[in-house]
């Protein structure tokens, strides 16, 4: 990141470019409010640098005698603004061109075009929000479900921050204690007994495992999971897709090989985004572009989540049948027997032993038969237990999931020395490095490294 100065003000458009009902183009800094007496014409009150903090005006912005847009115009003063410095957003008409020359306008009165991320950067060192939170703004953004949503309000709102401060003021006060015993060896401290710092220390460690069991489930709802439909031509997997997506995306035709390729569709299914993927049927080859298909089915089984394996009802599990379900092996996966309206032929004994670690579900994707306990199945495949969706604090970031790690190896490490009952030098050692790792994650210590890394994902204007 460029290295400017706190004392720059910075604009960006805050809404995407492109035809819509309103851009707005935002402002903060030291000279926000002087650039925005320059370019609006109020129609009612005073320049924006005399009226109230959160008030909305009505004007044109101009430039010269000439008007650029009619707008209106939103005052936010310093420190109760996002970003805790005056901050000015110009509601302009939507159009591309409106919102460029309303941004180049500030721009030439002297204001910079922010960098990604740099309204939320400056929120984090202004000390409005912490690192954690300033990551959760990102979610909010991205969020595809209600599920994801919540998980990622939760964050914004601190859950995860202060759960991990806690952890981290109660390392402080079992540090201070070993420290004591350090210093004043003379006193014959018995920190393990008087202080009882290794059941603390256990209790500590405990609450960062606790954490860490989050993130499987808590990924999920950030980033959602892939879900794979497999099996051979012609068992129904595009007709499938289509019942969960309660739509016809995928052309479906009885002539087998009809899907050529992968095809992939979001679903929300209960506040899990699920991404859907089609693939065509793996079998013999046939030609060239029969063999690319097959190909390219087998990348996206080599990266699923979850597979739901498609066998006909009607017919005997055949060589090509075998021969996806050999793909398969080791993946994580529901079997779907489909097709049950036309009679049953697949053996339920074969089923039972090729099968007897995963979920079966017989159904007739036709019929729109016990499509709800699929749905069920798969939701079951991807939590394990009940979830409360973001109840709490809950981890999501890859980022803070390696710190936490790296947090309770130091924190196990402590609580082992203390077992052995001698070297506090080393538990203090192990006890401040568990303090740095989780400090990273809120922003107490982070490195301008650290911060373009996380901010480099942001919009410009966020």
């Amino acid at each position: 990141m460029n290295k400017n100065t706190a004392q720059d003000t910075i604009a960006a458009p805050a809404t995407p470019i492109g035809e819509g009902g309103i851009g707005i183009v935002r402002l903060s800094g030291p000279r926000a409010l002087d650039i925005a007496d320059s370019v609006f014409v109020p129609k009612n009150v005073g320049k924006p640098s005399g009226c109230e903090s959160y008030s909305v005006h009505y004007g044109h912005v101009t430039s010269g005698k000439k008007v650029v847009d009619e707008v209106l115009l939103t005052v936010m003063k310093a420190p109760k603004s996002y970003t805790k410095e005056d901050v000015v957003e110009i509601n302009c008409h939507g159009g591309i061109q409106a919102t460029k020359e309303v941004l180049g306008l500030v721009l030439s009165r002297g204001a910079r075009l922010a960098e990604p991320g740099e309204f939320t950067r400056r929120a984090f060192l202004n000390g409005r929000i912490d690192l954690a939170q300033a990551e959760a703004v990102l979610d909010v953004i991205r969020a595809k479900t209600e599920g994801s949503m919540k998980a990622a309000m939760a964050q914004l709102g601190g859950d995860l921050s202060k759960e991990v401060s806690g952890i981290i003021d109660e390392l402080i006060h079992i540090a201070s204690h070993i420290e004591a015993a350090i210093d004043f060896p003379d006193e014959q401290l018995d920190i393990m007994k008087e202080e009882n710092l290794s059941s603390r220390t256990a209790g500590t460690v405990a609450r960062m495992r606790r954490l860490l069991d989050s993130f499987s489930e808590g990924a999920v709802l950030r980033e959602g999971v892939l879900a794979v439909i497999c099996g051979k031509p012609n068992v129904g997997k595009s007709s499938l897709m289509n019942l969960l997506l309660k739509r016809d995306r995928v052309i479906v035709a009885p002539v087998p090989g009809t899907t050529r390729d992968a095809v992939e569709e979001l679903i929300n299914l209960k506040g899990v985004p699920v991404r859907l993927a089609d693939t065509a049927g793996i079998g013999h080859v046939k030609d060239d572009l029969y063999k690319a298909s097959s190909e390219k089915s087998r990348h996206y089984i080599e990266r699923a989540d979850i597979i739901l394996l498609m066998l006909d009802a009607s017919a005997v599990i055949d060589e090509e049948d075998l021969s996806v379900i050999r793909l398969v092996e080791g993946k994580k996966k529901i079997v779907v027997v489909n097709k049950t309206d036309l009679g049953r032929r697949i053996d339920k004994k074969s089923l039972s032993a090729l099968f007897k670690q995963d979920v079966i579900i017989e159904m007739s994707v036709e019929k729109k038969e016990n499509i709800e306990a699929l749905e069920k199945a798969v939701l079951g495949t991807v939590y394990s237990g009940t979830f409360s969706q973001a109840e709490g604090a809950i981890v999501t970031n890859a980022r803070h999931k390696e710190l936490l790690e790296k947090a309770l190896e130091s924190a196990s490490a402590a609580l082992e020395t203390m077992k052995e009952g001698s070297h506090p030098e080393l538990m203090a050692v192990d006890i401040k490095d568990a303090m740095t790792a989780l400090g990273f994650i809120t922003g107490r210590s982070v490195s301008d490294d650290i911060l373009d890394r996380v901010f480099s994902d942001f919009c410009i204007g966020k």
